[in-house]
């Protein structure tokens, strides 16, 4: 019996959201739309630095799973979050919101609950500056059999392999998923990660059952132009999803494959796009549907989180689904 349809593990990141425009992050010097992590004090200067921050439980996994609970499976959560105020914020949000927080608040130490400042610029793009600070040590220690063991899908994060007991975490519970019969796989989280990890995302590409990644992932692991990428992909997995910002969604099983078209839609906030397209898509695959289905609930969750502030859903993804027919 499966305790959990989908388990994730990831960081347990609070999210602090702030507007900023071009001139604002050039002053600070932030790199404009990618994620960068940082350090204690640097984290704090520019926590000092946001103007009207708005607070909410993220990490990217963690989004996922919100998205998934949003659409009714039962979720389970591995990560690790200090007993603190963030901490216990952040547990409780995840268990009010349907997923299962497996692990309890750590107490003692000197590392805090990890937060992530997130810079919104006018045209919807976000600049992440995370400060990880006790994610850091989420190790095989914090992944139980009974949970990893017993999920139908396990979702792994692949900003775990930036710490050496993170990788050790994540692999062992894709192993005991895999052991009990379930389907592991993987989000290739942003191209700067898989530059500094690309041999064992090669060989994690082999090993899981299912890999999710856009287009300047794809071809960051595989170093050659697209349609290259994604033919060597698709031989090395079982299933692999590939989305393109304003552009068509490939989807890739075998010799099966799905063009899943996009509607273009002017971002209020980007953050989560590719959180909640994971969350659309997996939940496709948790009830069985085609390919193309599978890529059309994925855009569809995607242009709900955009819509909004937030990498979290706002509205009942199902009844999005029900009104473009695809449930």
């Amino acid at each position: 019996m499966k305790t959990y349809q989908v388990v994730g593990i990831g960081n347990a990141i609070v999210d602090v959201f702030s507007a900023a425009d071009d001139s604002f992050l050039d002053l600070m010097g932030i790199e404009k739309g990618i994620m960068q992590l940082v350090e204690k004090e640097r984290g704090e200067l520019l926590y000092g630095a946001m103007k009207d921050r708005v607070q909410a439980p993220g990490g990217s996994v963690a989004n996922t799973l919100a998205g998934l609970g949003n659409l009714g499976l039962t979720t389970g959560f591995i990560g690790r979050v200090h007993d603190d105020a963030l901490g216990r914020f952040y547990a409780k949000t995840m268990a009010e919101q349907g997923t299962d927080f497996v692990n309890p608040p750590v107490a003692g130490g000197d590392l805090p609950t990890s937060r992530s400042m997130i810079f919104v610029a006018p045209d919807g793009e976000r600049s992440m500056n995370t400060y990880l600070g006790i994610s850091s040590e989420l190790g095989p220690q914090d992944v139980a059999d009974d949970v990893a063991g017993r999920a139908e899908l396990l979702f792994l994060e692949g900003y775990l392999y930036d710490k050496p007991d993170g990788k050790q975490a994540f692999e062992r519970a894709a192993r005991l998923c895999q052991q009990g019969g379930g389907k592991a796989g993987i989000a290739l989280s942003d191209p700067f990660c898989v530059e500094r990890h690309r041999n064992d995302f090669r060989r994690l590409v082999k090993d899981l059952d299912f890999v999710i990644g856009n287009e300047h992932e794809w071809t960051s692991l595989y170093q050659c132009d697209l349609s290259a990428a994604l033919e060597m992909a698709a031989a090395d997995s079982g299933l692999i999803a590939c989305t393109r910002s304003g552009h068509d969604v490939i989807v890739v099983r075998g010799d099966e494959q799905a063009i899943v078209p996009v509607n273009r839609v002017v971002p209020v906030d980007a953050t989560g796009a590719g959180d909640q397209f994971a969350a659309g898509f997996l939940y496709g695959i948790a009830t069985g549907q085609t390919l193309a289905i599978c890529g059309r609930m994925g855009c569809v969750a995607a242009a709900e989180v955009i819509s909004h502030y937030g990498a979290r859903p706002e509205t009942d993804l199902k009844a999005l689904f029900r009104q473009q027919g695809l449930i």
